[in-house]
């Protein structure tokens, strides 16, 4: 099989790729991107490149090359200039790390997210709800897994919790020393051809995991601090590997922020169960919060919606109308600083200083 198709090329990329009019840019996708060298896959085999100045100077940050994503690259002697990127199946994005409401692309062109959480203290069934809702906004299939299932003694506990959610996604509980249960789901859910990527704190065994599936140690497993039971950071960069059974995986760093950004332009929360329930409230555009009538309120009351999916749902909902009001603010005051740069450019023209 052609080295390109082996890394996910398809027709979608290919056709984009045939409007290209240039007969001197190659087809390549990003494996890893450490400042500002990025590692390639082309046709021809591994390939360093940075991206060109004018990519640079024409796009928004978020829109740079990441990890998984298809480019075209211009060859100079051993190394290459990405000189654009071919557009997106689906991108990973959360809302950056700190206070700033700046949307942050992870990753791209992913067919399904392992949400990875260790059942050793690490296991924290609303940030799981936070991870799901933010992939399933993202338009990837979510795959929970809850890992380390050997240190519990009722691990079967923990999946129906998550079951509970209403989510409707496989939910796997895994072992690293159960190489048996690994094959089973391994056959199940990694298919040839597919990208998927791990998320999930530090220590939860993303490393471990990655290195079983590979047959070898690609990263250095790192154990969890017995301080304060956090994760240490092994992985410190994005990067896709191709697994022996033909399909890939983009591992990740861990992450402890996972903020919920709005996608394509719209705000809202849609969880299956409040989705599901939604049609029943009195007024079409109710809330869920203070309507008569709400559906999703006497639902709550009876016990028929966990009271804690309704708390982590408004809890989500608050931080997406946050960021999606702070980034109508960035934008505001981008358009007023572009229009007071013309205004100088423009005097300064007049006046010839």
């Amino acid at each position: 099989m052609p080295t390109l198709q082996l890394y996910g090329w398809n027709e979608h990329f290919m056709r984009h790729f045939k409007t290209n009019k240039s007969q001197d840019l190659e087809a390549a996708r990003v494996l890893s991107i450490q400042g500002f060298k990025h590692l390639l896959i082309t046709e021809a085999g591994n390939l360093e490149a940075q991206l060109a100045s004018a990519l640079m100077n024409s796009h928004e940050p978020e829109a740079y090359p990441k990890t998984g994503d298809w480019v075209l690259v211009k060859r100079y002697d051993e190394e290459g200039i990405i000189i654009d990127t071919l557009p997106r199946i689906n991108e990973l994005s959360r809302k950056a790390p700190g206070t700033q409401s700046t949307r942050q692309v992870l990753a791209t062109n992913i067919d399904a997210a392992f949400i990875v959480q260790g059942l050793d203290n690490n296991y924290n069934i609303m940030r799981l709800q936070r991870y799901l809702q933010q992939v399933i906004q993202c338009n990837i299939l979510p795959i929970v897994m809850l890992n380390k299932a050997d240190l519990v003694p009722n691990p079967e506990n923990y999946r129906q919790a998550v079951k509970e959610l209403g989510y409707n996604c496989p939910v796997i509980l895994n072992s690293a020393l159960n190489l048996v249960q690994q094959e089973e789901w391994t056959r199940q859910y990694l298919l040839p051809g597919h990208t998927y990527i791990l998320l999930g704190s530090s220590g939860v065994g993303k490393s471990t995991l990655l290195n079983n599936l590979l047959g070898y140690k690609l990263q250095e497993e790192s154990a969890t601090s017995t301080a304060n039971n956090k994760g240490k950071h092994t992985t410190t960069a994005r990067q896709l590997v191709l697994l022996p059974n033909g399909s890939m995986i983009i591992d990740t760093p861990g992450m402890r922020e996972f903020g919920v950004t709005e996608e394509n332009g719209t705000i809202g929360i849609h969880h299956p169960l409040i989705d599901e329930l939604a049609p029943q409230c009195r007024f079409g555009d109710c809330t869920h919060q203070h309507e008569p009538g709400c559906a999703i309120i006497a639902a709550v009351r009876n016990g028929a919606l966990p009271e804690p999916v309704y708390r982590s749902y408004l809890k989500l909902l608050r931080e997406q109308y946050h960021f999606q009001t702070s980034e109508a603010d960035k934008r505001r005051n981008e358009r007023h600083f572009s229009k007071i740069a013309k205004q100088i450019f423009k005097h300064r023209k007049d006046s010839k200083y």
